[in-house]
């Protein structure tokens, strides 16, 4: 069977299909990131509304600009695996496939016959991934979630903030993107390349709250070295110390001090004048808080601009707050070519890493929903006239 990839035939995992079950945000990165390392992925989405991004944000009739990031170089299936025609549809597709992923609440595949156990019977080489909030198994594993709340149970929300204050939240998803799209590329490649030396499949059970906690490393340190967690706001990474922070300048801008080595505490310092402050590197409690004193007032003197051409090729780890246009413009991420301009303007972000001998592309936009349903059909041996059958039935949407 000859199936289009969506790169050249020297990307690494050309040749290797993938049948995307996944919404939103955490699978659809994790099959981005092998879509765009030359897998074939191919989005299997319901005839109703498709993957709900569709639609975030978007005009009535438009496609999202959240989904277009994160689907290129897909292809979409549309069919309904509540129907027993789109059920062996599926399976007919997995024959032909090297992985499956979904991220259905637990019990969700298995009702529509679409589960590891069915694949396998079918395909006993497959690699099949579940991401799901809380993973297959324990208390909470049919419980919803978003990525608050992976955080809040991790231990990770209630490091983050400032000193006295309530956690502080962020809109990079670390749950969802770390524990969820990252950590489950990682074990299917792992899985694959298993398969693919055995013959023998795996399932990969992947939890976002799981990923968040296993990655919550520093405050572990803390935990065992000390007995205890520092309060937010007063451990080394979060402004607990001097050397490491951010300070407001003149103009309502900020600042990231990261000079975390004392060779760049005290390059900073003498950049500017005050190497009084030099014994203030790691300062805590009443000392810490007049260094930090003396350092906003220093900072709060003069423009994000000033200080950006002061500490310009000075080698201290002081850099400019840049909101994310300015990221966008930035002259290293350009030459590492990480912002991504389509031809209608919108940007997105390259992936994040370059490898010999295969250049990243963007080889298909992301395709509207079912827009290659007959064609992988028909790649999966399924017969025009069946298809067409499909589609009239509302099985399958075109």
């Amino acid at each position: 069977m000859t199936a289009p990839a969506p790169s050249d035939s020297e990307a690494p995992l050309h040749g290797v299909r993938v049948l995307d079950l996944t919404r939103l945000l955490p699978g659809p990165v994790c099959t981005l990131h092998l879509a765009d390392l030359g897998a074939d992925v191919i989005k299997v989405e319901d005839t109703a509304a498709g993957d709900y991004a569709r639609a975030l944000g978007a005009k009535p009739g438009a496609t999202s600009a959240f989904f277009r990031m994160v689907n290129r170089n897909k292809r979409s299936v549309a069919l309904d695996l509540k129907d027993a025609r789109g059920r062996d549809a599926f399976l007919a597709l997995a024959r032909h496939a090297d992985v499956v992923v979904e991220s259905f609440r637990p019990g969700v595949v298995a009702s529509l016959g679409v589960d590891h156990e069915a694949v396998r019977a079918v395909r006993p080489s497959i690699v099949y991934a579940s991401i799901t909030g809380y993973g297959q198994t324990g208390p909470r594993a049919k419980a919803a979630g978003h990525d608050i709340n992976y955080l809040g149970y991790a231990g990770v929300l209630d490091q983050t903030g400032t000193r006295g204050g309530p956690p502080a939240l962020s809109n990079l998803q670390i749950a969802d993107l770390l524990g969820g799209a990252m950590t489950a590329a990682v074990a299917i490649l792992a899985a694959v390349v298993a398969a693919q030396r055995t013959g023998r499949g795996r399932y990969v059970d992947v939890a976002m709250a799981d990923g968040a906690l296993a990655h919550n490393i520093f405050a572990l340190h803390a935990l065992e070295q000390a007995g205890r967690t520092m309060p937010r706001g007063e451990d080394l990474l979060t402004g607990g110390v001097p050397c490491y922070g951010v300070y407001p300048t003149k103009d309502g801008r900020w600042l990231a001090v990261g000079a975390l080595e004392d060779k760049f505490w005290r390059t900073v310092c003498t950049t500017i004048g005050r190497p009084d402050l030099v014994a203030g590197h790691l300062a805590v409690g009443d000392e810490g808080a007049r260094v930090r004193a003396e350092l906003d007032a220093v900072f709060g003197a003069r423009t994000l601009a000033d200080w950006v051409a002061r500490f310009g090729g000075v080698d201290a780890c002081v850099t400019p707050v840049a909101t994310l246009d300015e990221a966008l413009r930035d002259e290293q991420f350009a030459a590492r070519g990480m912002v991504v301009t389509g031809a209608d303007g919108a940007h997105s972000y390259a992936p994040p890493w370059t490898m010999l001998g295969h250049a990243f592309r963007v080889a298909r936009d992301a395709p509207t929903q079912g827009e290659h349903t007959a064609e992988v059909l028909r790649e999966a041996g399924i017969d025009g006239a069946e298809i067409e059958a499909m589609f009239a039935a509302g099985v399958a949407r075109r």
